[in-house]
């Protein structure tokens, strides 16, 4: 019964995608455009380009070992950096109201440039490089995670609070055991929309001067006019994004499945 009810699942949620990939193919194929090749050219690239390898290495190619592994180190270590930086500040700037009114209209101005006109700055001051690409990204990133556990902080109950101080239970202590874990749902939430933009970053960082990466190779595809390869490129892109999404949702029920136990009770 479960097995029926997963491949129901499973097929309410692809089929929408198997129809756009067929329309696609045939109306591609109708038209003839140079610039949008049918889906069936773009997968044949996709498997000569990062999936032509032996079963034993799950069919990557050496190519798709040197860019998926530059990429998603620099993607991952940016991503982790942004996460630690941005619940560590968030919680300071959360619980302390003159910490906030101070740092706020800085961090929202830093907030508020677009991560991709620094890049050049970057550059300057990092040279083209991993270190280049890593800071782009966690500066990039950081501002979800930031103000989500700002916020989530902020918003603990008072109630938990005086309760934990009533038994004693010291700053540090509260901190971790009462409210980081009552502002986890907010700042998951940060985390996931933060790996969605550090995706974007990576390819971004990876379009000026580098010479490995997903995004390195789409840049070289695209001055080829190797279109097929660039479209594998962009839609590898799209099946990482999707994957590390629902990867991280799962992490998260996972991890929070104690508050949604918590909250069926409250309710």
């Amino acid at each position: 019964m479960s097995a029926l009810r997963l491949g129901r699942g499973l097929i309410e949620r692809v089929w929408l995608v198997a129809v756009a990939v067929a329309a696609w193919e045939i109306v591609t194929r109708r038209v003839g455009e140079t610039y949008f090749p049918p889906p069936s050219t773009i997968v044949k690239a996709l498997r000569e380009q990062w999936f032509s390898g032996p079963a034993s290495a799950l069919f990557l190619s050496d190519k798709a070992l040197d860019d998926f592994s530059a990429s998603l180190a620099h993607l991952f270590v940016g991503w982790a950096a942004a996460g630690v930086a941005g619940v560590a500040l968030g919680a300071a700037i959360g619980r302390s109201r003159v910490l906030h009114d101070l740092l706020d209209p800085v961090l929202q101005f830093l907030r508020a440039v677009p991560p991709p006109t620094l890049v050049p700055f970057f550059i300057m001051v990092f040279h083209i490089g991993a270190t280049m690409q890593i800071v782009t990204i966690a500066f990039g990133v950081v501002w979800p995670v930031l103000l989500n556990t700002s916020d989530g902080v902020r918003g603990v109950d008072a109630l938990q609070l005086e309760t934990a101080r009533v038994f004693g239970v010291g700053r540090f202590r509260r901190l971790f055991q009462v409210i980081l874990p009552a502002a986890a749902p907010k700042i998951f939430a940060g985390l996931r929309v933060a790996l969605s933009f550090a995706l974007i970053l990576m390819v971004i960082s990876e379009l000026v001067g580098s010479t490995e990466g997903i995004g390195s190779e789409l840049i070289g595809a695209q001055r080829a006019f190797e279109l097929p390869r660039m479209w594998a490129g962009i839609v590898m892109l799209g099946i990482l994004g999707f994957l590390f999404n629902a990867l991280f949702m799962l992490l998260e029920r996972r991890l929070l499945r104690w508050h949604a136990g918590a909250k069926r009770l409250a309710g």
